[in-house]
């Protein structure tokens, strides 16, 4: 396991890196939440704090007074050393058992959020050390417009602080943040792309297919696990299963193969459109209407994600592309089935003028169509909130697929009405 200190002076942005790797299913742990825990109620750390400061720190239900406390050592150094002296070591010690813990659990990569780790001289405990930096005016505006404070306050919070100067040389990445929080986010993904890649828990990127069929489909007769092991045999990481209006082979792969399955269901709405609901538990009913599919999708904690928005029929000719697209998450800008290929060219720009997220989906209904669409992402765990995150910085590749393919989807349909079929 590689343990990763997180650090930065005051309003640095540490908490936005925090919580991006949070999303993409990094364990982190935060100096605040420990410092919590070691003064609850009955704990060493409160029982020495109130013999310290008397009990003009102490709640009415015998609990610390935080904000009390606060305003005791604001601007008293001595009291503020007195105060780290009886906390840090109580802290450091919680920290040290929280990694012990997740190197147990097996994880890859757990991070501590600590804002004076220099300061405390404990860099020599983690085996990488992120900074997070922003210039000076930067933290002082967020200070004073995001905290409250005023800037005689602010100046002098940031000034209790070692000079970020100095930590630059000391740390062994740094991610600036002098720009907008998407910025810093995007960085913070690629990086921890590296240090997973690093740890070995997975490579620096995964490819995937976010939209293809099985013999769940009933205009498919291909195999699922066949269609699984054809994938992984082109490069791919992951897939969507997305049969239309049928859930259990998706969530049946998915129980077997949980790495490397998104159970999906490509739904026919009462508008006689497609939607695509991703991480689902429940089938959705064929004919639901589109904004309540969504709706569905969003209440089982799944990705709503509009597929071939301007397909004739499938897609409505592009009739309800503005309106659904407000309201998904993704927006399918490559599908590989869709004929003629000019087709996708407006689902690409819906996706960049609304803001949506972009995805690409084979629509494999044969083996042979599989790898005709790819998107390539920077690793992450097999989970909504952190699939989301990792398509902000995804790459599309596809080709269109022969007209040809359409003839084995209507065989599909004919063989399945013959004697002997089974699925």
């Amino acid at each position: 396991m590689i343990s990763v200190a997180l650090t930065g002076n005051v309003a640095a942005g540490k908490s936005v890196v925090a919580a991006a790797w949070a999303e993409l299913g990094v364990p982190v742990v935060s100096a605040d939440d420990l410092a919590r825990r070691a003064v609850e109620p009955g704990t060493t750390g409160l029982a020495r704090v109130l013999e310290a400061f008397g009990d003009g720190v102490r709640s009415a239900d015998g609990s610390l007074d935080r904000r009390a406390l606060g305003e005791r050592v604001f601007g008293d150094d001595a009291a503020r050393r007195r105060l780290e002296e009886i906390l840090h070591p109580e802290i450091w010690a919680m920290r040290a058992a929280w990694l012990e813990e997740r190197r147990a659990d097996g994880e890859s990569v757990a991070v501590a959020e600590i804002p004076l780790l220099f300061e405390t001289g404990r860099e020599g405990d983690f085996d990488v050390i992120v900074l997070v930096d922003a210039p000076a005016p930067v933290r002082l505006r967020r200070l004073v417009e995001r905290r409250g404070l005023t800037e005689d306050q602010a100046r002098r919070v940031m000034a209790a602080q070692m000079d970020p100067g100095l930590k630059l040389a000391r740390a062994h990445h740094v991610l600036a943040n002098a720009g907008t929080e998407a910025e810093l986010e995007s960085a913070a993904v690629v990086l921890l792309s590296e240090l997973r890649a690093r740890a070995g828990a997975m490579p620096v990127s995964l490819v995937l297919d976010l939209h293809l069929h099985t013999a769940g489909s009933w205009d498919c007769l291909s195999d699922p696990r066949a269609v699984l092991e054809r994938a992984l045999a082109l490069g791919f990481h992951r897939i969507a299963i997305t049969d239309h209006n049928q859930l259990d082979v998706a969530l049946g792969m998915a129980g077997e193969f949980p790495d490397r399955i998104i159970p999906g269901e490509e739904v026919k709405t009462a508008e006689g459109i497609d939607v695509i609901g991703l991480y689902l538990t429940e089938r959705i009913p064929k004919g639901t209407p589109a904004r309540e599919t969504i709706e569905r999708v969003r209440e089982q904690g799944g990705i709503p994600y509009l597929p071939h928005p301007y397909a004739a029929g499938k897609g409505g000719g592009g009739k309800y592309a503005e309106e659904l697209a407000a309201l998904v998450d993704v927006v399918e800008v490559f599908n590989a089935r869709l004929h003629p290929g000019r087709l996708n060219a407006p689902a690409e720009e819906l996706a960049s003028r609304r803001g949506r997220l972009r995805s690409a989906g084979s629509d494999a209904h044969t083996l042979g169509e599989l790898g005709g669409a790819r998107i390539t992402v920077p690793a992450h765990p097999n989970r909504p909130g952190a699939l989301l995150r990792a398509l902000a910085h995804g790459q599309v590749e596809g080709r269109t697929a022969s007209n040809l393919v359409h003839l084995a989807s209507t065989w599909a349909k004919v063989r399945r009405r013959l004697p002997g079929w089974r699925r």
